[in-house]
């Protein structure tokens, strides 16, 4: 019989909240500074963190479920505002042209999105899980920031090269990609003393701190 833990749902409904709003603020491309990239960029990377929190004290296989119900969320609500999208406007109603510039997704942006963020996803949990094992649960920066770097670097460049490839040019293209890295990574570190009090409020109030020991890291295995 699986633990009951006290704040897993919670944690898995910001999750799954951070996706969805860093998928809708995506449409808009802000420069700041020397840097460019998308107003989802603002948010996702907490994704990140609340991933790490996560794998660090509930383990791999838990954090995959999480995962998976972002991947399914993110579908479901690309797919209904394709669909609504697609719907006749009712007469009267003037924001048609609105609606398609913030929420009118296309598949090939969709597709870039979910792949994107599973692999990013996955490859920093595992990450992550091992490490913890190779140090015995020493130096959580050091899990946190190297995962980070390797699954935001993954997201960021599959993201950008699926979704505008051969739309934008290769030099606006790459600046995006090291743009968005740049900023997502910067916002991991920042963050550490956040995720270590979080971490170790839930390791102490859940009575957990969970070593993928025998994890089957295969992210298509619910056993």
């Amino acid at each position: 019989m699986e633990k009951n833990y006290k704040y897993l749902n919670a944690i898995t409904a910001f999750f799954v909240t951070v996706l969805l709003v860093s998928n809708i603020a995506s449409s808009k491309i802000l420069s700041l500074g020397p840097l460019t990239f998308d107003g989802g960029t603002i948010l996702f990377p907490l994704s990140y963190i609340f991933g790490d929190i996560l794998t660090e004290v509930y383990g791999y296989s838990r954090a995959r479920r999480v995962i998976w119900t972002g991947f399914a969320m993110i579908i479901l609500a690309s797919l209904t505002f394709m669909a609504v999208g697609a719907l006749p406007p009712a007469s009267g109603w003037e924001g048609q042209s609105a609606y398609e510039t913030i929420l009118g997704l296309t598949p090939r942006i969709v597709a870039a999105s979910v792949f994107a963020y599973l692999v990013g996803e996955f490859i920093n949990s595992v990450i992550l899980a091992k490490i913890k094992i190779a140090t015995s649960g020493k130096w959580l920066w050091l899990r946190t920031i190297t995962s980070t770097i390797f699954g935001e670097g993954a997201d960021t460049v599959l993201f950008v090269f699926v979704a505008f490839s051969g739309i934008l040019s290769g030099h606006l293209l790459a600046s995006i990609m090291l743009s968005n890295y740049i900023f997502k990574v910067a916002i991991e570190v920042l963050c550490t003393p956040l995720t270590y009090y979080i971490t170790t409020f839930l390791k102490r109030r859940e009575n957990e701190d969970y070593y993928d020991t025998a994890t089957r890291f295969n992210p298509f295995s619910f056993g």
